[in-house]
């Protein structure tokens, strides 16, 4: 091989087209896992909001008077209504969904992991001789 001369231009990598680009970036690992996670969160989020609305909600609608409680409040402005009730009934739709989440996911989880956390693993062949032999000279020292 002869060696690059002055005027011999530089071997240019060859720049990836922007299929090969999004390719490159869609099959990464992170990428398909931020999916997978927003498309579970978004069943489970459509899970609490059922039980929210279908569970939770009528049992406050027993304690509030009237259908549906505070959802049918309205004001009337020059003929035009602002209900008010139906804002009122999601910032305590949220309240709810955000009180169940943070009672599955802190409390919950945080309470199964602390379980796991507590058990010590298993020891290992190398520590179970090392305890064995711990147990051996703690003998022989005890004995006159």
């Amino acid at each position: 091989m002869e060696p690059a001369s002055p005027t011999t231009p530089p071997e240019e990598k060859k720049k990836p087209s922007l299929v090969e680009e999004f390719k490159n970036f869609a099959l990464k690992g992170n990428v398909i896992d931020l999916a997978v996670g927003v498309i579970i969160g978004a069943a489970f989020g459509k899970i609490i909001d059922a039980l929210v609305k279908s569970v939770i909600m009528p049992l406050i609608g027993v304690i509030m008077p009237g259908d549906k409680g505070y959802e049918s409040w309205k004001w009337e402005i020059n003929g035009k209504d602002i209900p008010y009730g139906l804002f009122l009934a999601e910032i305590v739709n949220f309240l709810i969904v955000a009180l169940a989440l943070f009672i599955f996911i802190v409390k919950f989880l945080g309470w199964i992991m602390k379980k796991k956390e507590a058990a010590p693993p298993p020891p290992t062949k190398d520590q179970e001789l090392l305890t064995e032999i711990r147990d051996l000279l703690k003998q022989k020292s005890a004995q006159p």
